[in-house]
């Protein structure tokens, strides 16, 4: 496999075929590559919400028939569609539990390492709690690259893919139960396969040149 070409093969699929399904052990990797994505200090400030039957599919197109309808079909018509939330806060427990987590992994040699490992990540926090408070946003940042590792596996994996921030958070969070799990929804992705409505399907991609998007020192 070459991933430059899966790459290169990706498109942002504008029409799904409703008769085909991602099978059960390709969505069991998708998963893993959520549940592995990198997160600064190991933050992990995510939750991701699956939906793959038609009712899970309606909650979440619901977010989308207010000022977002060109999004519904993409939902409704998707074999699966993922839901990607972000932790609002950074709380001392939640800290706590990812720390333990890390325990349970070994992810620590000796005390001296989880004390290390602890303070790294709490640093980092508070500069963004007390310092730049932008603690929803840098939570966020996290996210998107949990949403890259999803598109990119999804293209390795022949399955196609749809990105979207088109639809209302607070319709959608209280849709799916996500304040009170302290989330908020970032983005949602549709996965499937194209029909033959898929018009992006066969437009040429178009990326900005070489020598515009890369400098070497």
């Amino acid at each position: 496999m070459n991933i430059v070409e899966k790459a290169a093969q990706r498109h942002t699929v504008k029409a799904f075929d409703t008769s085909r399904k991602v099978p059960d052990e390709i969505i069991a990797q998708l998963r893993m590559l959520l549940r592995l994505a990198p997160s600064s200090v190991n933050s992990q400030p995510w939750h991701f919400v699956i939906a793959s039957t038609e009712d899970g599919k309606a909650k979440i197109a619901k977010s989308a028939e207010g000022g977002y309808q060109y999004n519904v079909s993409k939902i409704r018509d998707a074999s699966h569609v993922v839901v990607l939330a972000t932790r609002a806060n950074a709380d001392e427990a939640y800290l706590e539990s990812v720390l333990a987590q890390e325990e349970r992994d070994g992810r620590f040699v000796n005390e001296a390492a989880r004390t290390a490992g602890a303070g790294a990540r709490k640093l980092f926090t508070d500069i963004h709690r007390y310092k730049l408070k932008d603690v929803a946003q840098w939570y966020e940042k996290q996210t998107y690259l949990a949403l890259g590792t999803l598109l990119l596996g999804a293209a390795t994996l022949d399955v196609g893919a749809t990105p979207m921030e088109g639809f209302d958070a607070e319709i959608l969070d209280k849709e799916l139960g996500l304040r009170e799990k302290g989330y908020t929804a970032s983005v949602i992705v549709s996965l499937g396969y194209s029909s033959a409505e898929d018009f992006n399907a066969k437009l040429p991609k178009s990326r900005l040149p070489v020598e515009q998007v890369f400098t070497e020192i």
